[in-house]
């Protein structure tokens, strides 16, 4: 089971973009941010096992 999460400085979930199994291999996600300012983010991919959290900067 994979999930592809962002979330804000604060630790609020802002968007979940995956939440399904899926067969391993390469993905492509777009992430609309409309919604969202200007600032740092946080995503989180878990797949079975694995966890990896990463910083983003997203610029308007």
């Amino acid at each position: 089971w994979q999930t592809l999460k962002v979330y804000d400085v604060l630790g609020n979930e802002v968007a979940m973009l995956v939440n399904e199994e899926r067969a391993a291999g390469r993905y492509e996600i777009t992430f609309d941010a409309v919604h969202l300012s200007s600032g740092i983010y946080f995503y989180t991919l878990r797949a079975g096992n694995f966890v990896e959290m990463k910083k983003m900067v997203l610029i308007k």
